[in-house]
């Protein structure tokens, strides 16, 4: 499922439960941002059972329960809290207020997964650090652009097959539709979103990391700039950034709130990655003027050139893992250093920004 702008972009794939009915019981709260549909999707089809749902917003809840019917809506955050049940929160706060709320959760013993950008400041992250440090819980995060899109996840299986050689370079590219009078007020205040290479960058600088397999990488240089929304003057509305990892592997991405209206879905997303032995691409959401589906996967190799039409082929098995790293306390889904390196960066580029337009 997709939206017009990208807020309610929620993927439905082919169920693959790795628990029982009842035996990893979840909550949603924070309904701030649409992606949670696409969070709770995830769990489900993984098999978690959504228990609980609260936000303060009576019509957020009722238009939640419509796509999960079976959740029951709790009277507060500290009933979902107090409940010995509920093992992880899934929630898509306001950017600014992700933190704060997921270390309420990890202090109550729970688990945390927060929709993408996790945090919004430096500050946030190093006492987020501290509480993960001490409780033993996870904060993580949903990078939707590598977790929840099939020609993603199988450009990753082909990376680890070695079927393009070691990669030394991608590119990103990450436009999305503004339709801004669909947004809320949070959306065009740069202090509650956190400024575009800090929200949409995130999803671009995560999938450097693990493509390359880098642990770590430098800001080189990085740009914002408010081009075309003078009503909105704390809006950016493109950025882009240049980054390099400790293996040397380089990285160039650009985001932007600039889809044109004749485009048949929110964006036209596309990840370019180079290998020693090959390259590949993926056309994530629309193969332009050819497909309206999403999940399009070109590689080159020595083998030759070969198209994969990727839509219900693959799945998304980061839920499962997830699910699973939860209940045995492993790091298979991802680890807790990549989530917080990928946040580190990027504030690190969000805060060098060069600002060439306002």
């Amino acid at each position: 499922m997709s939206s017009k702008d990208g807020m309610n972009y929620a993927p439905k794939g082919k169920p693959n439960p790795v628990v029982n009915e009842g035996e990893f019981q979840v909550a949603a709260v924070a309904l701030d941002h649409g992606h949670i549909n696409g969070m709770c999707n995830g769990l489900v089809e993984a098999g978690a059972t959504l228990k609980w749902v609260y936000d303060p917003d009576a019509e957020k809840v009722k238009d939640f329960v419509e796509n999960f019917p079976e959740v029951k809506v709790a009277d507060s955050l500290e009933q979902v809290l107090e409940d010995e049940d509920i093992k992880l929160v899934a929630a898509a706060a306001i950017p600014s207020e992700r933190s704060a709320l997921g270390n309420k959760v990890m202090e109550a013993g729970k688990d945390y997964f927060t929709d993408k950008t996790p945090f919004t400041t430096m500050e946030q992250l190093e006492e987020t650090k501290r509480v993960v440090e001490r409780t033993g819980q996870k904060y993580m995060v949903y990078f939707s652009e590598r977790l929840h899109v099939e020609g993603a996840v199988f450009a990753g299986d082909l990376i680890k097959d070695g079927a393009i050689g070691d990669v030394i370079q991608v590119t990103g590219f990450g436009p999305h539709r503004l339709n801004a009078p669909s947004r809320p007020d949070w959306f065009f205040n740069k202090e509650q979103y956190g400024g575009i290479l800090c929200d949409i960058g995130s999803h671009q600088i995560e999938q450097f990391l693990y493509y390359t397999g880098n642990q770590d990488a430098k800001i080189l240089h990085s740009k914002v700039a408010n081009y075309n929304n003078p009503d909105h003057p704390e809006l950016e509305d493109y950025g882009d950034a240049t980054l390099v990892g400790d293996n040397g592997a380089t990285f160039y991405f650009k985001v932007d709130w600039f889809t044109p209206d004749g485009l048949s879905t929110w964006g036209d997303g596309r990840t370019f990655i180079t290998g020693t032995e090959g390259t590949i691409e993926i056309r994530k959401y629309v193969d332009v003027a050819r497909e309206e589906s999403g999940d399009h996967l070109y590689l080159v190799n020595k083998d030759g050139e070969k198209h994969y039409d990727l839509s219900g082929e693959v799945g998304f098995p980061f839920f499962g893992e997830l699910i699973k790293d939860c209940i045995h306390r492993t790091e298979n889904a991802m680890t807790q250093e990549h989530a917080f390196k990928a946040a580190e960066l990027c504030l690190v580029a969000q805060n060098e920004a060069v600002v060439v337009a306002e």
